[in-house]
């Protein structure tokens, strides 16, 4: 028996549909190095806003791989983390909170911080802590322990 699509994704776990897409690997890379492979593999649920290749290339030169050194595993798992959400929000949901919200809804990430979504036109938009914003541009890509939301940039919690 084939099996479709969606129900491929549905059995793979997060970090399993991300390592399936070659747009990710830069962000699989990155989770493999903060060591949260086995967190992200498990039961969750977890929405992760996921920064594409292209929004890890829109970093400063050398940011990448400055924080792919084993000295920035901190740092690098709290950007990570940043851009995780528990429980499973898909894009239908994360619009109408936004309505339902004035415009504008913030949202609690597993790193501690908030992000803030709204709408500019039909695009979910992130604003991080810092006013850094991000736009989602592949919505709801099902994965077994929750969903992935792609963004076009990377997004940054609070400095502290």
């Amino acid at each position: 028996m084939l099996f479709s699509a969606s129900s491929i994704a549905q059995s793979e776990n997060i970090v399993g549909v991300a390592a399936g897409n070659e747009n990710f690997s830069t962000l699989v890379t990155a989770v493999k190095t903060a060591g949260l492979v086995e967190t992200l593999s498990s039961e969750g649920p977890f929405t992760v806003f996921a920064p594409t290749n292209d929004a890890f290339a829109k970093l400063p030169d050398g940011t990448v791989s400055s924080l792919l050194l084993p000295s920035s595993k901190d740092g690098l798992t709290t950007i990570l983390t940043y851009h995780v959400v528990a429980g499973k929000f898909e894009a239908a949901a994360v619009i109408e909170a936004i309505k339902a919200n004035n415009g504008m809804f913030k949202v609690a990430t597993v790193q501690g911080g908030e992000i803030t979504l709204s709408l500019d036109g039909g695009n979910v938009i992130l604003t991080d802590a810092n006013g850094g914003k991000a736009t989602v541009v592949i919505a709801d890509v099902a994965a077994s322990n929750g969903v992935i939301h792609a963004i076009d940039s990377v997004v940054m919690p609070a400095s502290k």
